[in-house]
């Protein structure tokens, strides 16, 4: 339930503080008048300069928040059908294996040109992978749509990141951020439900070939604001720089690299060694190219902010990707019932964006952030107590809540302090380089939970799957689900230490 949403290898080097603190903390830049970033007054997201951009903007994510709760509700069906539970977590990894390459496309193509352009491709690539996935015959072309999708998606986060710090004045921008996170509140109630509901009575196919029907609204809303407000390079008087042809390898050797690790992982045989090491072999580079320098150590400053996002993201997904296949076919409920479980997320998460943005919280943010990642650990690892029969299924939903909760607070928070350590001119790298940290974050996790799930036995549960589950069944394997949410309960707890070196302090 990622908030649909850097560093340059250069610009790292002068925007990314290093393992020590400097004596002063980095300045924050304003953005120029003139480019859409003027302060309007005193006004809020909904005033008069900011509202249709406002609306825009967040009708965008609230597409994407319907997709993801939509599609996350139908997958157990669909993967059951294609006879593709082995490759569940692919489905999911693919989108963001893709979407990898396109953040760093999408920075420098935004940092260039401006936001609009790609964000109008994002969307288009967005709804054409629905539909490739929508009309797959088998899981192989199904994993192909999603990650069509993905190429989508990371050219449209990054784009609204720049968006935001262009059009927004830095003391409005925790406000436009909570608002993305209060988008998630319709469609993770409503998602869920529509979803199941088709799943059951049309087929999931409808799901996934419906959802391109809203992009129409997003595109009329968004676009002409952005062009008003946001639209071509950061200083129309400078030089366009040419794309940095070196960025656009690593991006290509950090997605081709996750994918033979995705691979490996699903193989689980002496075989799958080589693309192993050769994933390896192009992640390292492709990694110290693309994310701060000092990102791997927590560095303080950007860097902690950059590897928290991945920590939290990654942690967070790959074991909510399991939650609906496990109570599916472990507790027997319905299509729609287990998406529900995860409905009241939603709102939580945006009251802990809401709560991160009030000025008087402020000076609080760090605290925040370890709060919420403890809260994340603890949902995690309190999910998969449902595997035991006399634990009621409503624990998942009230742990999700608090989980969501938590997120809320954390992925606000980092979007927040990435656009107050950047430069104008650099907030699409920069924000490509935090999403580059959370995709990257999502494929490795999701793939290492994906083998530890098929190693245990967890490709057998499609078959126990069709038709009415029963907990209890025959083929029950409880200790695959464990074997995906303990792991990840502990990834969460590093993060609680990451989040307290997000702030540069003074000596």
């Amino acid at each position: 339930m990622t908030a649909p949403v850097p560093r340059d290898g250069n610009d790292a080097v002068r925007l990314a503080p290093t393992d020590d603190p400097p004596s002063e903390p980095p300045a924050v830049h304003p953005t120029p008048a003139g480019d859409g970033g003027g302060d309007g007054g005193s006004e809020g997201v909904l005033g008069r300069t900011y509202r249709a951009l406002s609306i825009g903007i967040v009708s965008v994510v609230f597409l994407i928040a319907f997709e993801a709760t939509a599609v996350g509700t139908a997958m157990p069906v669909a993967a059951r059908e294609l006879n593709g539970i082995p490759l569940y977590a692919f489905a999911f990894s693919a989108y963001f294996t893709t979407s990898l390459f396109a953040m760093v496309l999408s920075g420098q193509w935004a940092d260039r040109r401006g936001p609009l352009q790609p964000l109008a491709a994002g969307i288009s690539a967005f709804g054409a992978g629905l539909l490739l996935s929508g009309a797959a015959s088998t899981m192989w072309v199904f994993i192909v749509g999603r990650a069509v999708q993905g190429l989508g998606g990371g050219l449209v986060i990054v784009a609204l990141y720049v968006v935001i710090g262009r059009a927004y004045p830095e003391r409005v921008r925790p406000a436009i951020l909570a608002a993305f996170a209060a988008s998630w509140v319709i469609p993770s109630v409503v998602g869920p439900l529509a979803s199941g509901t088709v799943t059951e009575r049309l087929g999931w196919r409808w799901v996934f070939v419906g959802i391109p029907v809203l992009v129409v609204v997003p595109l009329a809303l968004a676009l002409p604001a952005i062009r008003r407000m946001a639209s071509g390079p950061a200083d129309p008087a400078a030089a366009t720089a040419p794309y940095d042809r070196r960025r656009i390898r690593l991006a290509l050797g950090i997605s081709a690299g996750a994918g033979l690790l995705q691979y490996a992982g699903q193989e689980l045989n002496w075989l799958a060694l080589l693309p192993a090491a050769l994933g390896v072999a192009l992640l390292v580079p492709a990694v110290r190219g693309l994310l701060p320098a000092g990102t791997v150590r927590a560095g303080h400053g950007l860097p902690a902010v950059v590897l928290l996002r991945g920590i939290a993201a990654g942690s967070f997904i790959a074991a909510e990707s399991f939650v609906p296949l496990m109570l599916v076919t472990q507790r027997g409920l319905s299509p729609t019932m287990a998406g529900l479980s995860l409905a009241v997320g939603g709102a939580t998460w945006a009251l802990g964006s809401y709560l991160q943005s009030r000025p008087r919280m402020e000076p609080y943010r760090e605290r925040l952030m370890v709060g919420g990642m403890v809260l994340v650990a603890a949902a995690i690892a309190t999910a998969p107590s449902v595997l035991i029969e006399a634990v009621p299924v409503w624990i998942v939903a009230v742990a999700w809540a608090f989980g969501c909760f938590g997120m809320g607070m954390v992925i606000a928070s980092t979007s927040v302090l990435l656009l107050k350590l950047s430069a104008p001119e650099d907030a699409g790298s920069n924000s490509a380089a935090l999403q580059i940290s959370d995709g990257l974050s999502n494929v490795l996790l999701l793939a290492s939970g994906g083998a530890a799930f098929a190693a245990l036995g967890g490709g057998a549960v499609g078959a126990a799957a069709h038709g009415a589950v029963h907990s209890g069944s025959a083929g029950s394997h409880p200790g695959a689900f464990a074997a995906v949410f303990l792991p990840m309960a502990g990834v969460a707890l590093v993060g609680a230490w990451v989040a307290t070196r997000v702030l540069v302090r003074e000596k």
